[in-house]
């Protein structure tokens, strides 16, 4: 059952989410959940593990990370739009995140060209392998919206896993994607953000379930920033798939992610890409 720390909690990660250009200090945050702030912020850090300053700083640094990638706003502009005083002051927090200056990172992330008119072998390379998937049972939340977005509904995830003591039930987190971003609206994309657990594990009250067929899957390991994934899905769909001999299943690609943004630098971030194959 959801508690009322539990509501808090969430209402003050979609006012992160939802605001990040405003005032997010620690007294901002207390009042929109409504506590004391001399008991908010550790009522915040013992659920989530991060400070209300770090959570901000990394939701920030994130959507900063994908407006970079994936829009043509200027250095000045994301800064503006993220809420920071100068644009100065945007290029030191995500150096100091990501080891690169935002110009380098948009260089780096950014693909220029599609993929029909690029010379083979421009594409970077990721390594990619086939196993056999177990079959998974997922529980969580559904997202609709921009694949960028889904951390908030990550983070609204761990929170409830956390409220409620599920944890020792986790046996991974994964991210289901159903929708061609390149072919369907943005605002209509769908996704899941889910757990995965047992068959006899009642499901929480809350969250939606689905599952995922056993069989084989190739599976592309990327290391880095999640806003730099779209690179590793170019890779994965128009080098590796056309020349594996291999053909896709009817069934939606998922990601696994192997550690946590919440205590590891972006540039360390693990996630296996996994595609359905026709056995």
């Amino acid at each position: 059952m959801q508690n009322d720390y539990e509501k808090r909690l969430l209402r003050v990660i979609d006012h992160i989410y939802e605001n990040v250009d405003q005032d997010l200090s620690l007294d901002a945050l207390a009042d929109v959940a409504a506590m004391s702030r001399f008991h908010w912020h550790r009522v915040f850090h013992a659920v989530t593990g991060e400070t209300c300053a770090a959570a901000v700083r990394r939701i920030r640094l994130h959507r900063g990370a994908c407006w970079l990638v994936q829009r043509d706003w200027s250095q000045e502009e994301v800064a503006r739009r993220l809420g920071y005083g100068s644009q100065q002051s945007f290029i030191r927090a995500f150096r100091s995140a990501y080891g690169v200056s935002p110009g380098a990172f948009r260089k780096i992330g950014k693909i220029e060209l599609p993929q029909m008119l690029r010379r083979k072998g421009d594409l970077k390379m990721f390594p990619v392998e086939i196993q056999n998937a177990p079959k998974r049972r997922l529980v969580g939340l559904p997202h609709r919206g921009a694949y960028m977005d889904i951390g908030q509904t990550f983070e609204k995830l761990s929170a409830i896993v956390t409220s409620r003591n599920l944890w020792p039930q986790v046996r991974g987190m994964l991210g289901m994607y159903f929708d061609d971003p390149d072919a369907v609206a943005e605002a209509e994309l769908r996704s899941f953000a889910g757990v995965d657990v047992a068959e006899d594990l009642p499901l929480p009250e809350g969250f939606e379930e689905l599952r995922i067929a056993a069989g084989p899957v190739a599976v592309l390991h990327y290391k880095g920033p999640y806003a730099g994934l779209k690179e590793a899905y170019t890779y994965l769909y128009g080098e590796w798939l056309p020349n594996s001999g291999r053909e896709l299943s009817d069934q939606p690609c998922y990601e696994v992610y192997l550690n946590s943004p919440d205590d590891t630098a972006p540039a360390d971030l693990l996630t296996d890409i996994c595609v359905g194959l026709v056995a």
